[in-house]
């Protein structure tokens, strides 16, 4: 492989910088390609795949060619369809695939069990090109299946740790739940409540362990009093809300596990006639578009969904070019968001 990062020879004939140049993009940019580096825009990304796979590079051709000509279908999975979190994935996946010339069949897998069956056999009938998957579950059975259709496919967000080799996408769940409390902690506040997704999920363990080494950092004890968990959408954040709200003692800040849960606590604060963040802080988790509209203006910790869905893209393009992802793991980063939810604590 020496040169090949710098303009080598690829199959075909063809080199990195003959690449670049139909790409209009520069070598380097290539390369960051092959190596799956987040530090290039979705869009370049997937003309810089497509064209990567039409040359034969890093060897497949004919059978190739064909499934990434114009016109073909990729599935996109979705435990639910509503909600803007899921909306800003699918943007992100149908935007790089579009840059290629590609097309998006969205379908929802409805949670667990009989769901999967489901899913799986309607990849399976459609005889799609290749998957991403944001699923609540895939066990060895389905990756098994999956491998057995020969369906290309790729993971977002998932819930445990994907069986070895299996490529998947995610945020930087730790250090955003480390560096929203540390911005509480700064502002002064010391009884900090969590709300946190279903326990059993990986990115929700994450932040919540975030969470806890803040405040050992800081030396301050972890309450579990102070700790509840939901399953990242309003109704169960908004009783959470409520019941932290009204202890004897209560926090005076909360770190939600995602930017729903903090509008539904929000509503919560609104309900006992606090007022945000005057009376009780909160910074939620995602950065969706309504969070730099609602009043007051959401902090929060922004995980770029559209980008993460655009790499998963690209390892499916990948894997359908012959090639491999250059690493089954890749988590963007995370970046805590300041706007007008967090103060100062309530002087008592």
């Amino acid at each position: 492989m020496a040169g090949t990062d710098e303009g080598g020879p690829a199959p075909g004939g063809k080199t990195l910088a003959v690449i670049a140049q139909e790409a209009g993009v520069s070598v380097s940019t290539v390369s960051k390609v092959l190596h799956n580096r987040s530090d290039v825009a979705a869009r370049t990304r997937a003309k810089v795949q497509r064209l990567l796979a039409q040359h034969g590079y890093p060897g497949r051709n004919g059978p190739a060619a064909t499934a990434l000509a114009p016109g073909g279908l990729i599935d996109f999975v979705i435990n639910e369809l509503d909600g803007p979190w899921a909306v800003e994935l699918i943007r992100g996946a149908e935007e790089a695939l579009d840059a290629v010339g590609m097309g998006l069949v969205v379908s929802a897998a409805h949670g667990r069990g009989s769901s999967a069956r489901r899913w799986l056999d309607s990849l399976a009938a459609r005889r799609t090109l290749g998957a991403i998957l944001v699923v609540p579950e895939l066990d060895q059975d389905q990756h098994r299946e999956l491998r057995a259709l020969g369906i290309p496919f790729a993971l977002i967000a998932p819930v445990e740790e994907p069986p070895a080799g299996v490529p998947w996408v995610g945020a930087t769940n730790w250090p955003g739940g480390l560096a929203a409390t540390r911005h509480l902690v700064r502002l002064g506040h010391r009884r900090i409540a969590v709300i946190g997704g279903p326990p059993h999920r990986l990115a929700s363990r994450a932040r919540v362990d975030g969470y806890r080494s803040a405040l050992e950092e800081a030396g301050l004890p972890f309450d579990p009093g102070l700790v509840r968990h939901g399953d990242f959408t309003n109704e169960p954040a908004y009783r959470h809300a409520l019941d932290l709200l009204r202890l004897p003692d209560p926090p005076t800040a909360v770190f939600a596990g995602s930017d729903q849960q903090a509008l539904s606590t929000y509503r919560a604060a609104a309900t006992l006639g606090l007022r945000v963040p005057a009376d009780v802080s909160v910074v939620g988790f995602d950065d969706l578009p309504f969070a730099d509209w609602v009043t007051p203006r959401l902090t929060t910790v922004r995980t770029p969904l559209a980008e993460m869905a655009a790499l998963a893209a690209g390892m499916v393009l990948r894997l359908l070019g012959g090639g491999q992802p250059a690493g089954t793991r890749v988590e963007v980063a995370s970046e805590l968001v300041v706007r007008d939810s967090s103060g100062p604590p309530p002087t008592r």
